[in-house]
């Protein structure tokens, strides 16, 4: 079985790796009988070089591959025939630009695997950029927090080398006596807690938050079944949630009350009920003026994200009033920084991390006859059909929705 790491064509450029250059050399010693490849990139944060140096081999061409591994999606023209791809495809939820893609994927014979739905058999993501998403939302919307008020300019995240680079300049600046509100208890909302941690921020309950007053600044912590409530006025709890999002209603804006500073961190699932609304960031009560929305819904959950902002230009101002676009300083607009591809600007720990998921989950079962179903799962096309997991997408692929 030969795996070939493909260079990334889409633009934006993305400087992430499925697999770094230590990953596969751990691949390699695992399961003797992989062979590897790389294919030559000037973009990727590995350098062509640091994977000759592992025994890596370097390649202008790598047709000869039986898996291709990548990150982004593959551009149509870039398509070899007859392989097995792993790739985030954007398709699942019938997304349509990318129907043209996948139409290609099935004529060309591809066996496609989505990163997206390598899961366990409980449906639990195995490899997921997730955390390093959370980690740079929080340092941007931090980043955001000093820039619309004046305190403080902490560098791009872009620019620094890692995770301890983004804490060592998070420790640097004083916040004044702010609460923040974190949405999520997942891999993304728990990647901001480490930040917000890691600035030594107190950490208060649901309680404390909605009715103390603090001399120091304070973060909170929630996730669905705290800022949703049933209709019927029934106890409900997040199991339920998740299975009859309709049944509920947000419970959100006690807590825009008294929030400074927001990251959403959350799930969002198709059905529940928006966190805040538009009339809700009108209320002369809402008190939100930054907001760092990781999870980045597009006229969404959160309502002041009316479009993503991007590594460039990561923020923009939402005048409540108008439900406009305006300059993120002036004194009405609350500032937004919804950066939709956030695990780009930390490469290097972003690949790392995947890697280690991917090559402990997902490698395993081409030399375990797939014992554990995980490529089954993740398999979405198979002699030119879509498979039977998958089939919901026919209409999607003909174009009749």
């Amino acid at each position: 079985m030969k795996f070939g790491i493909i260079r990334e064509r889409k633009n934006p450029p993305d400087r992430r790796v499925v697999l770094s250059p230590t990953e596969c050399q751990n691949v390699l010693s695992a399961f003797p009988e992989a062979q590897l490849s790389v294919e030559s990139s000037p973009i990727r944060v590995f350098k062509d070089e640091e994977y000759q140096e592992k025994g890596i081999s370097i390649s202008q061409n790598i047709a000869d591959c039986d898996v291709l591994l990548g990150v982004k999606e593959v551009p149509i023209e870039a398509l070899i025939p007859n392989k097995k791809y792993f790739f985030f495809s954007h398709t699942i939820k019938k997304q349509p630009y990318n129907r043209p893609l996948l139409n290609t994927i099935l004529d060309m014979n591809i066996e496609l695997y989505d990163h997206e739905v390598i899961t366990s058999s409980n449906g639990q993501r195995l490899v997921a950029f997730g955390r390093y998403a959370g980690i740079v939302g929080a340092y941007n919307g931090v980043r955001a927090y000093g820039l619309k008020f004046g305190l403080f300019n902490l560098p791009k995240a872009e620019t620094l080398k890692d995770q301890e680079a983004l804490i060592t300049e998070l420790q640097k600046v004083k916040l004044p006596n702010i609460k923040i509100m974190l949405t999520g208890r997942g891999r993304v909302g728990n990647g901001s807690r480490e930040m917000l941690d890691a600035m030594g921020l107190k950490k208060v309950n649901v309680a404390e938050y909605l009715k103390d007053t603090f001399n120091e600044p304070v973060y909170c912590q929630i996730d669905a079944s705290e800022y949703n409530k049933r209709k019927d006025g029934v106890r409900g709890n997040k199991a339920d949630f998740f299975k009859n999002p309709q049944e509920y209603k947000s419970n959100f804006f006690r807590f825009a009350e008294v929030t400074d500073f927001y990251i959403a961190g959350h799930f969002y699932g198709d059905g529940a009920p928006y966190l805040y609304t538009r009339e809700d960031a009108k209320h002369p009560n809402f008190k939100i003026k930054v907001v760092a929305d990781v999870s980045c819904d597009i006229d969404g959950p959160v309502a002041t994200t009316i479009k993503p902002s991007t590594i460039a230009d990561p923020i923009y101002g939402y005048d409540p009033v108008t439900e406009k676009e305006t300059n993120y300083k002036n004194a009405n607009a609350i500032a937004v920084m919804a950066v939709d591809n956030l695990p780009c600007e930390l490469p290097r720990d972003a690949s790392n991390g995947f890697g280690e998921a991917f090559s402990k989950h997902v490698i395993p079962a081409f030399f375990n006859n797939d014992e554990d179903g995980i490529l089954e799962r993740a398999r979405m096309t198979q002699n030119g059909k879509l498979t039977k997991r998958y089939a919901y997408l026919q209409n999607y692929v003909d174009g009749l929705e």
